[in-house]
C-alpha cells in the first residue's frame, strides 16, 4: 500500500497540473471506481460537472481535491495499485482505465485514475469544519504536519497498552506510516517492533518521530518507494527509495550497521524486517 511520501508525491503532482481547472465531462469506466460514491456512478459525474478544483491535500496516507465554494471534495482511495495520473487528452487509453475527467482549458491534458486491482476508487463527501472529507475525520495528523504534537504522541504512546510498532500504524495516533517506513524509523531508531509502548522514554521517542521524519523525507527527495510499476506520480514515473532502504525487504543481507544478517519475521499478517543484534527484543512483553 502506499504510504505517505508516494501519496505527498502524487498530491504534488495534482497541485501542478489539476489545481484551479473546471471540469466539463466524467466518464465512470467502472462501477467499482466509485463503490465509495453510493449514489453511483451517474450522480458522481453529474456532481463533478462544472466544479473547479482547489489544491489538493493530504493527511497521512489519505488524498483529495476540495471543490471551490462547495464544501465538498473528491477524496481518492489509491489502494494497492491505484494510479491518478495526468495524460494528454489524445493518449491511449490504459488497460485499467476507471474514470476519466476532462478540463475546459486549452491544456490539453485530462486526469486519469487508472486501477488494476481495483481495490481503489474516488468518492465524494461533505467537508469538516477542519477542510477534511467527513469520512477521515477521525484520522490523525502526520509527523510532516507542522501542527504535529510531539509532546501528545509521546503521552499517548506511555498511556497505550500496545508494541510500538503496533502504535506507529495506528491512523488515529499517527497517520501516514505504514509497514516500510515503520520498519526503516525502528531500524534507525534501534527499537525492536515489539517494544512495549509504556517503555518508551521522551527522549526515545523524540528519536523515533525524528527518524520517521527523516526517512520519509528522504524518500520523498526520490519520488517514494515504488517495488513494482504500480507505484508512481502523475506523470506515470516510478520513485526509487527502494534503493536506500535499510531494513524492509533485506532479508538475509547485512545490516548496514554491524553486517548481521536481516531477518523477516511474520507480524499481523505482514512482515517485519530487523538486525537481531541492533534491534534486541524485549525483555518484558505485553
Amino acid at each position: 500500500m502506499p504510504e505517505l511520501p508516494e501519496v505527498e508525491v502524487v498530491r504534488r503532482g495534482l497541485e501542478r497540473w489539476i489545481a484551479g481547472r473546471t471540469v466539463t465531462d466524467v466518464e465512470v469506466l467502472h462501477p467499482r471506481a466509485v463503490r465509495r460514491h453510493p449514489a453511483g456512478g451517474e450522480d458522481f459525474a453529474a456532481r463533478l460537472k462544472g466544479q473547479r478544483f482547489e489544491v489538493a491535500r493530504r493527511r497521512g496516507k489519505y488524498l483529495w481535491l476540495p471543490l471551490a465554494e462547495t464544501g465538498t471534495s473528491v477524496l481518492g482511495h489509491l489502494g494497492m495499485s491505484g494510479q491518478l495520473l495526468v495524460q494528454p487528452e489524445g493518449a491511449a487509453d490504459e488497460k485499467h482505465l476507471r474514470i476519466r475527467m476532462r478540463f475546459d482549458d486549452a491544456a490539453g491534458t485530462e486526469l486519469r485514475f487508472v486501477d488494476q486491482r481495483t481495490f481503489g476508487g474516488l468518492s465524494l463527501h461533505d467537508q469538516t469544519p477542519d477542510g477534511l472529507p467527513d469520512v477521515i475525520g477521525h484520522i490523525a495528523r502526520d509527523p510532516l504536519d507542522p501542527e504535529f504534537d510531539d509532546e501528545a504522541f509521546h503521552r499517548a504512546l506511555r498511556l497505550r497498552r500496545t508494541t510500538v510498532k503496533r502504535a506507529l500504524l495506528d491512523q488515529s495516533l499517527i497517520s501516514g506510516v505504514g509497514n516500510i517506513y515503520a520498519d526503516e524509523a525502528l531500524w534507525r531508531a534501534r527499537l525492536h517492533y515489539d517494544r512495549p509502548t509504556a517503555t518508551l522514554t521522551r527522549p526515545r521517542s523524540a528519536e523515533l518521530l525524528g527518524h520517521a521524519r527523516d526517512v520519509m523525507n528522504a524518500a520523498l527527495d526520490v519520488g517514494g518507494t515504488s517495488f513494482d510499476s504500480l507505484y508512481v506520480n502523475v506523470n506515470g514515473e516510478s520513485g526509487y527509495f527502494d534503493r536506500s532502504l535499510d531494513a524492509y525487504g533485506r532479508e538475509d543481507e547485512a545490516c548496514r550497521r554491524c553486517g548481521t544478517p536481516i531477518r523477516r519475521r511474520a507480524w499481523m499478517n505482514r512482515s517485519s524486517y530487523f538486525c537481531p543484534r541492533c534491534q534486541r527484543p524485549p525483555r518484558t512483553t505485553l
